[in-house]
Protein backbone atom coordinates (compact mmCIF):
# COMPACT_ATOMS: atom_id res chain seq x y z
CA UNK A 1 0.00 0.00 0.00
CA UNK A 2 1.38 3.40 -0.92
CA UNK A 3 0.05 6.92 -0.36
CA UNK A 4 0.97 9.70 -2.78
CA UNK A 5 0.42 13.36 -1.97
CA UNK A 6 0.45 16.26 -4.40
CA UNK A 7 0.90 19.76 -3.03
CA UNK A 8 1.37 23.14 -4.70
CA UNK A 9 3.35 24.78 -1.91
CA UNK A 10 3.45 28.26 -3.55
CA UNK A 11 7.07 28.75 -2.58
CA UNK A 12 8.78 26.02 -0.57
CA UNK A 13 10.75 28.52 1.51
CA UNK A 14 7.56 30.30 2.57
CA UNK A 15 5.78 26.98 3.19
CA UNK A 16 8.62 25.74 5.39
CA UNK A 17 8.16 28.82 7.58
CA UNK A 18 4.48 27.85 7.92
CA UNK A 19 5.16 24.30 9.12
CA UNK A 20 5.55 22.27 5.90
CA UNK A 21 8.48 20.26 7.23
CA UNK A 22 6.66 19.39 10.44
CA UNK A 23 3.66 18.23 8.41
CA UNK A 24 5.83 16.01 6.18
CA UNK A 25 7.55 14.56 9.26
CA UNK A 26 4.21 13.81 10.93
CA UNK A 27 2.43 12.52 7.82
CA UNK A 28 5.31 10.57 6.23
CA UNK A 29 3.81 10.23 2.73
CA UNK A 30 5.41 7.51 0.64
CA UNK A 31 5.68 10.04 -2.17
CA UNK A 32 5.18 13.81 -2.10
CA UNK A 33 4.90 15.66 -5.41
CA UNK A 34 5.38 19.39 -4.94
CA UNK A 35 4.64 22.15 -7.42
CA UNK A 36 5.59 25.83 -7.57
CA UNK A 37 8.58 25.38 -5.28
CA UNK A 38 10.02 28.72 -6.49
CA UNK A 39 13.55 27.80 -5.41
CA UNK A 40 16.64 25.80 -6.20
CA UNK A 41 17.71 23.25 -3.56
CA UNK A 42 20.72 25.38 -2.61
CA UNK A 43 18.41 28.21 -1.53
CA UNK A 44 17.03 26.36 1.53
CA UNK A 45 17.92 23.42 3.77
CA UNK A 46 16.84 20.75 1.30
CA UNK A 47 18.80 18.08 3.17
CA UNK A 48 16.20 18.10 5.97
CA UNK A 49 13.98 15.90 3.80
CA UNK A 50 16.81 13.44 3.20
CA UNK A 51 17.20 13.15 6.95
CA UNK A 52 13.57 11.95 7.05
CA UNK A 53 14.48 9.15 4.65
CA UNK A 54 13.43 10.74 1.36
CA UNK A 55 15.15 10.56 -1.98
CA UNK A 56 14.73 14.07 -3.40
CA UNK A 57 14.42 14.95 -7.07
CA UNK A 58 14.37 18.67 -7.85
CA UNK A 59 13.39 20.26 -11.15
CA UNK A 60 13.72 23.98 -10.57
CA UNK A 61 13.01 26.64 -13.15
CA UNK A 62 15.95 28.48 -14.68
CA UNK A 63 14.29 31.72 -13.56
CA UNK A 64 14.88 32.35 -9.87
CA UNK A 65 11.84 32.33 -7.60
CA UNK A 66 9.54 30.87 -10.24
CA UNK A 67 7.68 27.63 -10.93
CA UNK A 68 9.56 24.37 -10.33
CA UNK A 69 8.52 20.89 -9.19
CA UNK A 70 9.99 18.37 -6.76
CA UNK A 71 9.55 14.74 -5.81
CA UNK A 72 10.19 13.36 -2.33
CA UNK A 73 10.06 9.58 -2.40
CA UNK A 74 10.78 6.95 0.25
CA UNK A 75 11.76 4.47 -2.44
CA UNK A 76 14.39 5.52 -4.93
CA UNK A 77 12.94 5.20 -8.46
CA UNK A 78 14.63 2.85 -10.90
CA UNK A 79 15.02 5.79 -13.29
CA UNK A 80 13.75 9.34 -13.56
CA UNK A 81 13.72 12.14 -16.12
CA UNK A 82 13.00 15.86 -16.05
CA UNK A 83 10.74 17.77 -18.41
CA UNK A 84 8.92 16.90 -21.62
CA UNK A 85 12.04 17.26 -23.81
CA UNK A 86 10.94 20.63 -25.17
CA UNK A 87 13.33 23.40 -24.04
CA UNK A 88 10.62 26.06 -24.32
CA UNK A 89 8.79 24.43 -21.41
CA UNK A 90 11.57 22.60 -19.63
CA UNK A 91 13.34 25.83 -18.59
CA UNK A 92 10.30 26.41 -16.35
CA UNK A 93 10.74 23.14 -14.41
CA UNK A 94 7.27 21.67 -14.88
CA UNK A 95 7.53 17.87 -15.08
CA UNK A 96 9.25 14.95 -13.36
CA UNK A 97 8.80 11.36 -14.51
CA UNK A 98 9.81 8.63 -12.05
CA UNK A 99 9.79 4.95 -13.00
CA UNK A 100 9.30 2.39 -10.25
CA UNK A 101 9.04 -1.36 -10.62
CA UNK A 102 5.23 -1.39 -10.49
CA UNK A 103 4.22 2.02 -11.84
CA UNK A 104 5.25 5.25 -13.52
CA UNK A 105 4.65 8.52 -11.67
CA UNK A 106 4.41 11.88 -13.41
CA UNK A 107 4.52 15.08 -11.34
CA UNK A 108 3.27 18.10 -13.30
CA UNK A 109 2.73 21.81 -12.82
CA UNK A 110 0.71 23.25 -15.70
CA UNK A 111 1.32 26.95 -16.44
CA UNK A 112 -1.20 29.52 -15.31
CA UNK A 113 -2.85 31.65 -17.98
CA UNK A 114 -4.09 34.35 -15.64
CA UNK A 115 -1.37 36.87 -16.54
CA UNK A 116 -2.77 37.54 -20.01
CA UNK A 117 -3.14 36.24 -23.55
CA UNK A 118 0.55 35.47 -24.02
CA UNK A 119 0.73 33.19 -20.98
CA UNK A 120 -2.61 31.64 -21.90
CA UNK A 121 -1.11 30.71 -25.27
CA UNK A 122 1.89 29.20 -23.48
CA UNK A 123 -0.48 27.24 -21.26
CA UNK A 124 -2.40 25.77 -24.20
CA UNK A 125 0.84 24.93 -26.02
CA UNK A 126 2.15 23.18 -22.91
CA UNK A 127 -1.11 21.25 -22.52
CA UNK A 128 -0.86 19.98 -26.08
CA UNK A 129 2.77 18.98 -25.53
CA UNK A 130 1.90 17.27 -22.24
CA UNK A 131 -0.96 15.38 -23.89
CA UNK A 132 1.46 13.83 -26.39
CA UNK A 133 4.02 13.18 -23.64
CA UNK A 134 1.49 11.22 -21.58
CA UNK A 135 -0.08 9.49 -24.60
CA UNK A 136 3.33 8.06 -25.47
CA UNK A 137 3.90 6.89 -21.90
CA UNK A 138 0.52 5.15 -21.84
CA UNK A 139 1.60 3.17 -24.89
CA UNK A 140 4.16 1.46 -22.64
CA UNK A 141 1.18 -0.44 -21.16
CA UNK A 142 2.23 0.09 -17.56
CA UNK A 143 0.49 1.44 -14.46
CA UNK A 144 0.58 5.24 -14.58
CA UNK A 145 -0.15 7.92 -11.95
CA UNK A 146 -0.26 11.60 -12.93
CA UNK A 147 -0.17 13.97 -9.97
CA UNK A 148 -0.11 17.73 -9.89
CA UNK A 149 -1.58 21.16 -10.35
CA UNK A 150 -3.33 21.34 -13.72
CA UNK A 151 -4.59 24.92 -13.27
CA UNK A 152 -7.93 23.77 -14.74
CA UNK A 153 -11.28 23.06 -13.14
CA UNK A 154 -12.56 20.20 -15.26
CA UNK A 155 -16.29 20.33 -14.49
CA UNK A 156 -18.72 22.96 -13.16
CA UNK A 157 -18.77 21.02 -9.88
CA UNK A 158 -15.06 21.79 -9.48
CA UNK A 159 -15.44 25.58 -9.17
CA UNK A 160 -17.49 28.03 -7.17
CA UNK A 161 -20.22 29.81 -9.15
CA UNK A 162 -19.21 28.29 -12.51
CA UNK A 163 -21.44 30.69 -14.43
CA UNK A 164 -19.23 33.58 -13.26
CA UNK A 165 -16.00 31.97 -14.48
CA UNK A 166 -16.76 30.88 -18.04
CA UNK A 167 -14.38 33.49 -19.47
CA UNK A 168 -11.69 33.08 -16.82
CA UNK A 169 -8.43 31.19 -17.38
CA UNK A 170 -8.69 27.89 -15.57
CA UNK A 171 -12.29 27.34 -16.62
CA UNK A 172 -12.22 28.32 -20.28
CA UNK A 173 -14.11 26.06 -22.70
CA UNK A 174 -10.93 25.15 -24.58
CA UNK A 175 -9.17 24.16 -21.34
CA UNK A 176 -12.05 21.99 -20.23
CA UNK A 177 -12.25 20.42 -23.70
CA UNK A 178 -8.55 19.62 -23.43
CA UNK A 179 -9.22 17.95 -20.07
CA UNK A 180 -12.01 15.87 -21.63
CA UNK A 181 -9.63 14.77 -24.37
CA UNK A 182 -6.91 14.02 -21.81
CA UNK A 183 -9.25 11.90 -19.67
CA UNK A 184 -10.32 10.06 -22.82
CA UNK A 185 -6.79 8.68 -23.11
CA UNK A 186 -8.09 6.21 -20.51
CA UNK A 187 -7.49 8.18 -17.32
CA UNK A 188 -9.53 8.36 -14.11
CA UNK A 189 -9.97 11.34 -11.78
CA UNK A 190 -9.41 9.48 -8.51
CA UNK A 191 -11.11 11.98 -6.20
CA UNK A 192 -14.40 11.73 -8.09
CA UNK A 193 -14.43 7.95 -7.70
CA UNK A 194 -15.07 8.52 -3.99
CA UNK A 195 -16.61 11.98 -3.75
CA UNK A 196 -19.13 13.38 -6.22
CA UNK A 197 -20.22 16.28 -4.01
CA UNK A 198 -19.80 19.98 -4.87
CA UNK A 199 -17.83 22.51 -2.79
CA UNK A 200 -14.66 20.40 -2.66
CA UNK A 201 -11.74 22.58 -3.64
CA UNK A 202 -7.93 22.55 -3.47
CA UNK A 203 -7.13 26.23 -4.11
CA UNK A 204 -8.53 29.55 -2.95
CA UNK A 205 -7.51 33.08 -3.86
CA UNK A 206 -5.92 35.09 -1.08
CA UNK A 207 -8.31 37.88 -2.01
CA UNK A 208 -11.76 38.68 -0.62
CA UNK A 209 -11.54 36.15 2.21
CA UNK A 210 -12.16 33.42 -0.40
CA UNK A 211 -11.03 30.49 1.72
CA UNK A 212 -13.20 31.37 4.70
CA UNK A 213 -16.14 31.62 2.29
CA UNK A 214 -15.05 28.42 0.48
CA UNK A 215 -14.99 30.21 -2.87
CA UNK A 216 -12.49 27.76 -4.26
CA UNK A 217 -11.29 25.84 -7.30
CA UNK A 218 -10.35 22.15 -7.60
CA UNK A 219 -7.28 22.28 -9.80
CA UNK A 220 -5.02 19.68 -8.12
CA UNK A 221 -5.50 16.08 -9.23
CA UNK A 222 -4.30 12.52 -9.09
CA UNK A 223 -5.18 10.78 -12.35
CA UNK A 224 -4.56 7.08 -12.91
CA UNK A 225 -4.89 4.89 -15.97
CA UNK A 226 -7.60 2.23 -16.05
CA UNK A 227 -5.08 -0.55 -15.34
CA UNK A 228 -4.68 0.88 -11.83
CA UNK A 229 -8.39 1.21 -10.99
CA UNK A 230 -8.62 -2.20 -9.24
CA UNK A 231 -5.86 -1.03 -6.88
CA UNK A 232 -7.41 2.35 -6.01
CA UNK A 233 -8.21 2.48 -2.29
CA UNK A 234 -8.87 6.15 -1.48
CA UNK A 235 -8.45 9.75 -2.65
CA UNK A 236 -8.86 12.86 -0.53
CA UNK A 237 -8.48 16.62 -0.35
CA UNK A 238 -6.81 17.68 2.91
CA UNK A 239 -8.42 21.07 3.42
CA UNK A 240 -7.32 21.64 7.01
CA UNK A 241 -3.78 22.79 6.16
CA UNK A 242 -2.50 26.34 5.69
CA UNK A 243 1.04 26.18 4.31
CA UNK A 244 -0.07 27.59 0.94
CA UNK A 245 -3.05 28.95 -0.99
CA UNK A 246 -3.48 25.30 -2.09
CA UNK A 247 -4.03 22.24 0.09
CA UNK A 248 -2.57 18.78 -0.55
CA UNK A 249 -4.50 16.03 -2.28
CA UNK A 250 -3.75 12.35 -1.75
CA UNK A 251 -4.35 9.01 -3.39
CA UNK A 252 -3.89 5.59 -1.80
CA UNK A 253 -3.11 2.58 -3.98
CA UNK A 254 -2.88 -1.07 -3.00
CA UNK A 255 0.43 -1.62 -4.78
CA UNK A 256 4.08 -1.58 -3.78
CA UNK A 257 6.93 0.35 -5.33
Amino acid sequence: MITIFSYNVNGIRAALKKGLFEWVKATQPDILCMQEIKATPDQFESNIFEELGYNCIWNSADKKGYSGVALLTKQKPQTFSLGVKNPAFDVEGRVIRADYKNFILICVYVPSGTMGDERQSVKMAFLNEFYEFVANILKENRNVVISGDFNICHKPIDINFPEKHENVSGFLPEEREWFDKFINLGLIDTFRVFNKEPNNYSWWSYRQNARAKNLGWRIDYHLINEKLLPYLVDAKIHNDLYHSDHVPVSVKLNIDF
